[in-house]
Parts: structure tokens; C-alpha cells; sequence
């Protein structure tokens, strides 16, 4: 009879060895579960590029790539620097990108860890009394962070995807940011061209007042209203070439290029206008579909809703602990335990904590509802404002500037009949001077009303965050 009890306790301990050893092998393989990618993630968001506005991105982790940019960078520049060029070096040269192309690495390496099952603890200890010594080990994993594993891997992994989701939107708007950078600053630099053509002209007609007043041939108020001419011209060339500049410097920044790239050279003049605008009826629709803010916002409400799940499914399990024990006695045989500690809700039955989740949720909700709403606003704005630039610029290529033109040449001819003087010809090319700025600065407005509009269509950056992993962790019960 004792045999068979001492086989039966052998059994029982054989048993019970077999399910810790169980135990331990799912917590590694789940633990194991969670890996980094191939890319990193940077997949998606250059498909995201590419399909948008079909350019290139490249990662700089190394030297290496650093090289490779440098090159890419290097030939774009060699020629005058075309809009989609100037798109082109901002992605792959920019390294505030670069930074936010860094937080695919930092948020992939959060989720990974937050996948894997921490470290088990293992305690030991010694006491003794009198000639008794006893040796305590002791081996703790916690439980509530294993059961909970599966919903964190989710969450985790939405979060992912918004970040993604984040990058994409930076890459897409510094390439809108730097394509209206690139046609302010062409602008800019037609402007100085032209003013500085102005200011010739009206040195030489205050230089001719001056000689006509030597010789009698003009009074001092004919004289000083060249005089002004001449001076407020100076003072717009002034101001051209300061806000030429100006422009310049942001495309640099845009660009992110220094020392001799910073020399690249423009085109003498602005794109001619489209034959054309862009007719898009169901512009609402489309900005709806395919915007990534829109989008973003749908992903965090469904991410919300699924941390009040995980906050509602341990609620009551919010630490809870496995502990393995063997302690050993100079005096007395080995003795093994076992242990499962939880917490009881007898003061905090996690009501507040639920309460929080759901306001958090309905939060994320109107939120979202918020983006639908402005992003249609918004897309309508960009719209009517494209249309609108379209049809100004038009407008005066069409008409006020053929009919100075027309104008100019009508004086001359008289000028040659010797109908008019020289001053009254100058008189009348001063408003032509007007004219010609203002079909710049139409022509300027327009490029920038399209590529605002195309930033309209695609989002702005401004993506509701996701909960990160400190957030998943309490949820889990995982910071006690």
C-alpha cells in the first residue's frame, strides 16, 4: 500500500511537471511570436507615395544610403530644377522625413516588445534557525499579461498602421509643401527679372527729365514726377529682390540641400497656364475615399473600441500572477508549491476605468465625425479656389495683357509719327508695369491653388494619435 501511494505522488508530480513545462513552452512560442518585418514598414508608406504622387523614397539607415541619395540629388540638380524634381529631392534629401522615417523604426520595435511576454522572475532565499537552514526558490510569470497577449498584439499592430498612416502623410505633404515653395519662389525670381528691367527704364527716363531741365526743355514738376517713378521703381526692385530671397530659402529648407547645392538653378518663367481646369464633380466623394486624415480617424475609433474591450475583459483579472516555489531544509524533505495570487475587487471595482474607455471612445467618435466633416468642407474650399485661380489667370492672359500689349503698340506708332513724346510713351508702359506683375502673381496662384487642392484630396497632416503601448499596458493590468 505504500508502493502505490509513493507511485501515485510520483505520477502526480510527473503530471503536474508535464503542465508547467506546457506552460512554459506556449509563453515562449507566443513570446516568440512577435518579429520585426522585412522593411520595417516603410513599404507601405512608399506605395503610398507612389500611387499618390508616383515618387521615389528612400530610407537612409547607413553611409551607404546617405551615398546613394547624395548622387540622385547630385543629378537633379546638375539641370534647371523642374517642379516635380524640386518634389523629388525633398523626399529623398529632406531630413526632417528622414526623422519621421526613424519613427517606423521606433514604433515597430514598441510593438515587437509589447508582443513578447516579459521576463519571468525568479527569487531565492535563505534562512535559518537555530541549526535549521532553509534555501526558499522561487520561479513568478505573470499570467495576466500572457492572457491578455493576443488583444495587445492587436492593438499594437492597428497602432502600427496609423504611424505608418502618420509617415505616409508627412511624405505627401512636404511634397505639396515644396511644390508651392518651388512656384513661389519661380515666381519670385520673374518678378526680379521683370522689375529689374523696370528700374532700367526708369533710370534712363530720369536721367533724360534731368538733361531735358538743363536745356530748359522741362519744368521741375515734369522732372520730379520721373524722379518719383524712378525711385518707386528702385524701391519695388527692393522688394522683389527680398522676397526672392526670401522664397528661395524655404525651397532650400524644403530641399534640404546646403553649400553649393543650395546654387541650383530655376527656370526663366513660370509653367504656361493648363488649356484646361481640372473638372471634378464629385470632388467630396473622392476626398472622402481617399483621404488619409478620413482615414486615420476611422482607425482610431475602431482602435478605441477595441481597447474598451480588452479594459472591459480584465477588469476583474488586473494582476494576476503564477508563482512556482521549492524550498529545501537541512532538516525536513524538499518541500514544492505552487501559488496563484490575484487581485480582489472588494474597493476598486475598475467602474472609473470603463468609465474613462468609454468617454475615450465616444471622444474618438466625434472626433472622426469632426474630420469627415472639415475634410468636405475643406476639399470644396481648395476646389473653388482652384477654379477660382484658374479663371483670374486666364483671365489675364487672355485679355488684360493682349490688350496692353495691343496698347503699347499703338503708342509706339504714334510715337514714331511723332504724335507723342518719349514721356508720355514711358507714362503709358508704367501701367503696362502693373499688368504684368499681376499676371505673375495670378499665374503664381494658380500652381499654388492646385497643389493645394491636390493636398486637399489627400488629407492633412494632422492624424488623431493612436494609444500606445502604455495605454495597452494598463488595460492588460500589466503595471502592477
Amino acid at each position: 500500500m505504500t508502493h502505490d501511494i509513493h507511485r501515485s505522488s510520483t505520477s502526480w508530480r510527473a503530471l503536474r511537471g508535464l503542465r508547467v513545462l506546457a506552460l512554459l513552452t506556449g509563453a515562449v512560442v507566443l513570446g516568440g511570436c512577435a518579429s520585426f518585418t522585412p522593411d520595417g514598414g516603410f513599404g507601405a508608406v512608399e506605395r503610398t507615395t507612389q500611387e499618390r504622387i508616383g515618387k521615389d523614397l528612400h530610407w537612409a539607415r547607413g553611409d551607404a544610403d546617405l551615398d546613394t541619395i547624395a548622387k540622385r540629388v547630385a543629378e537633379l540638380l546638375a539641370k534647371p530644377l523642374t517642379a516635380d524634381d524640386a518634389v523629388q529631392i525633398a523626399l529623398l534629401n529632406n531630413r526632417g522625413l528622414q526623422a519621421d522615417f526613424q519613427e517606423l523604426g521606433i514604433t515597430e520595435a514598441e510593438v515587437v516588445q509589447a508582443g513578447r511576454l516579459p521576463n519571468p522572475g525568479f527569487s531565492f532565499g535563505r534562512s535559518s534557525r537555530g541549526d535549521e537552514r532553509e534555501i526558499e526558490r522561487g520561479l513568478h510569470f505573470n499570467l495576466a499579461r500572457l492572457v491578455a497577449m493576443p488583444l495587445i498584439g492587436q492593438m499594437e499592430t492597428r497602432r502600427f498602421e496609423q504611424v505608418k498612416g502618420r509617415v505616409a502623410m508627412s511624405v505627401l505633404s512636404l511634397a505639396a509643401d515644396t511644390r508651392k515653395a518651388y512656384f513661389t519662389a519661380l515666381a519670385a525670381e520673374e518678378t526680379v527679372r521683370y522689375m529689374r528691367q523696370v528700374k532700367q527704364a526708369a533710370d534712363a527716363s530720369a536721367e533724360l527729365a534731368r538733361r531735358m531741365e538743363q536745356v530748359g526743355n522741362f519744368n521741375k514738376l515734369q522732372r520730379a514726377r520721373e524722379q518719383s517713378f524712378s525711385a518707386n521703381a528702385v524701391l519695388q526692385f527692393a522688394r522683389a529682390q527680398q522676397a526672392q530671397r526670401a522664397t528661395r530659402e524655404r525651397l532650400v529648407r524644403l530641399l534640404g540641400v546646403w553649400g553649393t547645392q543650395a546654387q541650383f538653378a530655376l527656370p526663366e518663367r513660370l509653367p504656361d497656364l493648363p488649356p484646361s481646369p481640372l473638372e471634378l464633380p464629385d470632388v467630396e466623394q473622392v476626398a472622402l475615399a481617399q483621404r488619409l486624415d478620413v482615414q486615420g480617424a476611422r482607425q482610431a475609433a475602431e482602435q478605441t473600441a477595441a481597447n474598451l474591450g480588452l479594459t472591459k475583459t480584465t477588469r476583474f483579472v488586473n494582476v494576476l500572477e503564477l508563482g512556482l516555489a521549492r524550498n529545501s531544509s537541512n532538516e525536513a524533505p524538499t518541500q514544492r508549491s505552487w501559488e496563484i495570487g490575484f487581485e480582489l475587487p472588494l474597493f476598486d471595482w475598475s467602474g472609473a476605468r470603463v468609465a474613462r474607455a468609454q468617454a475615450v471612445y465616444m471622444q474618438t467618435l466625434h472626433r472622426a465625425a469632426e474630420t469627415a466633416i472639415n475634410a468636405r468642407s475643406e476639399v470644396r474650399e481648395a476646389y473653388a479656389g482652384y477654379r477660382s485661380a484658374y479663371d483670374i489667370a486666364r483671365h489675364h492672359r487672355d485679355e488684360i495683357v493682349p490688350l496692353n500689349q495691343r496698347i503699347a503698340e499703338e503708342n509706339v506708332l504714334r510715337y514714331n509719327g511723332m504724335l507723342i513724346g518719349v514721356f508720355e510713351l514711358l507714362a503709358d508702359a508704367r501701367t503696362q508695369i502693373a499688368s504684368v506683375n499681376a499676371a505673375i502673381e495670378a499665374l503664381r496662384d494658380f500652381w499654388v491653388a492646385q497643389a493645394d487642392l491636390d493636398m486637399a484630396l489627400i488629407g492633412k497632416p494632422k492624424l488623431t494619435t493612436a494609444a500606445g503601448p502604455a495605454m495597452a499596458a494598463e488595460a492588460a493590468g500589466a503595471g502592477h
